[in-house]
């Protein structure tokens, strides 16, 4: 069974539907994109695949299993497969790197103390952010919040990693490196990635395969490696990856 599979999805709040008919498979160890303009449901879609908002119908499956079809106590399970990095890190500020990340090892493992510190280690130097331990959010830069988020993400060690927006609020170079270390860590520990995102450099530079969401037609009109897509793809498509040049 693929790691993630979404069937007959829709997307949306009370009566407005801001996607439908979404099918797609997420294969293991893809470096799978979400991308579509501004307003297209890739946060909507995200939120649903991640548990935070129930779709309007359909289902969404890991490894065969119906997430949203599942009794409350077996969603958190299948929740616990699932690392996810939220835009904005949302690292909680008056914590530690260290504290942030042993949150989730500490509510859901029966890890003594000392282990803990021992895995929290591990996953930041995994990142990059080796000795930085005692070091509070509001002391580092973008790039370095979003490491560390990627850190927490990676606590549990989930089959699957979701990431929204990684280059947001990054500049060109830290972004670069950002995806950089994603697709380190897919290739490194076998981590399925799904990322949301509109930016078309981490989009033709780490994506395997993807989707776009049109948010005229309220669906997806293309899937396929990105790279793929600037040749045979829908024109909107097209135009979105050439910045309306192609």
């Amino acid at each position: 069974m693929p790691p993630v599979e979404v069937r007959d999805l829709a997307i949306g709040y009370g009566d407005f539907v801001v996607q439908r008919n979404l099918n797609f498979v997420v294969n293991k160890g893809d470096i799978f994109v979400i991308m579509g303009g501004n307003g297209c449901g890739k946060t909507t879609l995200m939120r649903a695949l991640v548990g935070l908002q129930r779709p309007l119908q359909g289902s969404v499956l890991f490894g065969g299993e119906d997430f949203w079809g599942a009794p409350e106590e077996e969603r958190q399970r299948l929740n616990r497969r699932l690392g996810v990095l939220f835009q904005v890190g949302a690292l909680w500020s008056s914590l530690t790197l260290a504290e942030n990340v042993a949150l989730p090892l500490s509510e859901y493992t029966a890890l003594t103390q000392a282990r803990i510190a021992e895995v929290v280690s591990f996953k930041l130097a995994l990142v990059g952010l080796a000795g930085f331990e005692e070091f509070y959010p509001a002391e580092l830069s973008g790039g370095m919040k979003k490491r560390a988020g990627v850190a927490r993400a990676l606590a549990l060690d989930p089959d699957i990693l979701v990431i929204d927006e990684p280059s947001s609020g990054l500049d060109p170079l830290t972004a670069r490196r950002l995806d950089e270390l994603i697709v380190d860590l897919r290739d490194a520990l076998g981590t399925t990635i799904v990322v949301v995102t509109h930016d078309l450099a981490s989009i033709l530079s780490i994506g395997d395969n993807s989707i776009f969401l049109d948010s005229e037609a309220h669906t997806m009109i293309s899937t396929g490696n990105p790279q793929q897509a600037l040749i045979s793809a829908h024109p909107k498509v097209r135009h979105f990856l050439t910045r309306g040049t192609g």
